[in-house]
């Protein structure tokens, strides 16, 4: 859990865990390097090939080590909230990421998820599964 808990309380470590072609890249971090409520992170990706956005997060909720919220403050979305559980489990931690979100421009935006938008976001926590796997896997087999 420690461990787990590190790695997702350092803002800095989306960076690894976001898929390169979106050209993760964080532009402000408020406080300190390790997460807090309040904390805001503003950082610019490419949610379209060769899209920029800016968007800007905060830490809304922190229950050390077993969960944390961060909601969009500006960006994309038109709702962007997105709990990290944790729970001990035999042999690890299991990780549980719940997100619920809305794309603005009503039914434009809605045809728009139906096409792209809930592919491409399934793609990244996908994308983070598989990263996270060979991370801890590098971790456990160096121990």
């Amino acid at each position: 859990m420690e461990e787990a808990w590190d790695f997702f309380s350092s803002p800095v470590n989306l960076k690894e865990i976001t898929p390169k072609h979106m050209k993760f890249e964080i532009k402000y971090i408020s406080g300190r390097d390790r997460m807090y409520a309040g904390q805001i992170i503003r950082y610019i990706v490419n949610v379209l090939p060769a899209i920029p956005v800016k968007w800007t997060t905060e830490i809304t909720h922190v229950n050390e080590p077993y969960y944390f919220v961060d909601e969009q403050r500006f960006g994309p979305y038109a709702l962007w909230h997105h709990q990290h559980r944790f729970k001990p489990v035999e042999g690890g931690v299991e990780m549980i990421d719940e997100v619920n979100y809305a794309v603005p421009f009503g039914i434009l935006g809605r045809l728009a998820n139906w096409l792209f938008v809930s592919k491409q976001v399934n793609t990244i926590f996908d994308y983070r599964f598989e990263v996270l796997d060979q991370l801890f896997k590098r971790k456990k087999v160096a121990a």
